[in-house]
């Protein structure tokens, strides 16, 4: 009798708690698409939407997705009546299998779009306050409701050259790293408006991502720079005032992993602590469609099909 009742309860107890049990796989793809995958333009992107359909993720976050130049060309298109994208992201995302679309950040004509199985909201477009602050390709901030649970996703793209933004003397400004305080500038701003006002401790969900444009002091033991070099500035303020962790940092300890063709690792994925303990892997995809190679034409340093890798995390919630 008592191993009746025994069994009676364990039924009940899963009826009413063994949904909770379930574990959903999700799959978040970032790539900095270079000039909105100028290179598969061309051929109606069945390239890129074959690697995206043949990876499967469940959210994808591209950096440069809008469309700059004519295919196989550097002249510029004449805006959006030449454009593909950012117009059309929504028809380009169901072809492999997204049904939302946001765009995250935009300031200029290198935004970041967010495609994603699971319904996406807005929360912040983050282009400068308007006065001194200028986040020069924008930032944005997103939600996704994966089954009732909130990820904050927080995209960007920071300033890329040596010199500060609208330096009258450019050659000065490079010699005296301006781009590196400017974009450390871009950084601390991101932040200030984003997970710091929202959830300074960093108990939620959050991912930081994007093409940072500056290189990490943690992959020092690579470039041997010296300890006070400006180029760390924009990661050192990451991990000093916010609970951010570089995800690669923390599986690759003392392993180098570039981002882009040129050898530099300047695309970052941050996670918060609790986002980062639901992680099953991460990587960066270097072979396949995303092999990156100087385009033969050598047209204004494109490579094809970027200059940059994608990195794949792999979350188990």
């Amino acid at each position: 009798m008592k191993t009746l009742k025994s069994a009676v309860v364990l039924l009940l107890l899963f009826a009413l708690f063994g949904c909770s049990g379930k574990q959903l796989e999700i799959k978040v793809l970032y790539w900095n698409i270079q000039n909105g995958m100028w290179s598969d333009q061309g051929n109606n992107y069945d390239n890129f939407v074959e690697f995206v359909k043949s990876e499967s993720p469940d959210i994808c976050v591209w950096a440069e997705a809008e469309s700059r130049y004519r295919t196989d060309s550097a002249v510029k298109m004449a805006g959006c009546e030449e454009a593909y994208l950012p117009y059309n992201w929504d028809l380009l995302a169901k072809r492999y299998g997204h049904e939302y679309v946001c765009m995250a950040g935009k300031r200029d004509t290198f935004p970041q779009v967010v495609t994603s199985k699971y319904p996406i909201k807005i929360v912040k477009r983050i282009n400068g306050n308007g006065d001194d602050i200028v986040v020069v390709h924008g930032a944005g901030h997103v939600q996704v409701d994966i089954e009732g649970e909130t990820v904050n996703i927080v995209t960007l793209h920071t300033y890329p050259f040596k010199y500060a933004y609208l330096a009258e003397d450019q050659k000065k400004s490079a010699e005296e790293h301006g781009g590196d305080y400017f974009r450390a500038t871009e950084m601390k701003y991101i932040c200030e408006q984003t997970i710091l006002k929202e959830d300074s401790k960093g108990e939620g969900n959050w991912i930081m991502t994007g093409d940072f444009n500056a290189i990490s002091r943690a992959d020092n033991f690579h470039y041997n720079r010296p300890d006070d070099d400006t180029a760390f500035l924009l990661h050192d303020y990451i991990k000093a005032e916010t609970p951010y962790i570089d995800v690669i940092e923390k599986l690759y300890p003392g392993e180098f992993q570039k981002s882009t063709f040129s050898g530099r690792r300047i695309d970052m994925v941050y996670l918060t602590d609790p986002l980062m303990k639901k992680v099953q892997d991460a990587y960066h995809i270097t072979d396949g469609f995303a092999t990156s190679s100087r385009d033969p034409r050598k047209l204004n340093g494109f490579c094809n099909p970027s200059d940059h890798y994608p990195i794949v995390v792999k979350f188990r919630f």
